[in-house]
């Protein structure tokens, strides 16, 4: 009976190794299909490119996608999220503390960071999914349905930020979620990051310093 229960450990210890080669598999393809997305263009790139780039067959890409729209779908998840776990923003860690924090300050400080580690790796997608939008009406349908994801995360952040005892009274909450989703837009950190060549900290500490001014009763 030990026999077993010891084979029977080791058995749950085990690590799944073709999960963790189907997740290679997967990151490979994601990466691939961001590069030639970003280098030539959503219409104009196949899935068996797509292949050739990450070293597995065409055959493959269909198996884990379906097809290029899923595979879009895939990267700009990916490009928000920073890793391919099925996790929402709203859930992961840097969200939760930053809504956490004691006073409004203190989480704009720590929400304002964490959207610009997003935003560096979205921004730069973003005319890539305006081309894809415009040329393919069932990516551009997914874009429109619903309510606004991002809309959805700034007034989550809104409603914990005007709870604090430092936030001004005379914000709700609804203009506080305007404030948060207008400055973080990946649209504005264009302007300044890349038209205008600001770096991403001087953005950060920019709109930092400008959501306490609207949000906060003392400034830091």
């Amino acid at each position: 009976m030990d026999e077993v229960k010891r084979s029977e450990g080791q058995d749950v210890k085990r690590p799944d190794k073709r999960a963790e080669r189907s997740r290679r598999t997967r990151e490979k393809i994601v990466v691939a299909a961001r590069d030639l997305f970003v280098t030539q263009g959503y219409g104009a790139t196949s899935l068996q490119q797509v292949a050739d780039r990450a070293g597995v067959a065409v055959q493959t890409v269909y198996f884990v996608f379906r097809n290029k729209r899923a595979l879009f779908k895939d990267v700009v998840d990916v490009s928000i999220a920073g890793d391919a776990e099925p996790i929402a923003t709203m859930d992961r860690d840097w969200f939760r503390a930053a809504c956490a924090e004691p006073t409004a300050a203190g989480q704009l400080r720590a929400h304002v960071r964490g959207v610009r580690d997003i935003l560096g790796r979205v921004a730069p997608i973003m005319p890539l999914i305006a081309a894809a939008a415009a040329t393919d009406p069932e990516i551009a349908a997914q874009w429109s349905a619903g309510p606004d994801p991002r809309y959805t995360v700034q007034h989550a952040a809104a409603k914990a930020l005007t709870s604090k005892p430092d936030a001004r009274p005379d914000v709700d909450t609804d203009r506080a979620a305007d404030l948060l989703y207008g400055l973080l837009s990946p649209e504005l950190y264009l302007v300044f990051v890349r038209d205008r060549g600001w770096s991403p900290e001087v953005w950060e500490e920019w709109v930092r310093a400008a959501l306490t001014a609207h949000l906060c009763v003392d400034r830091e």
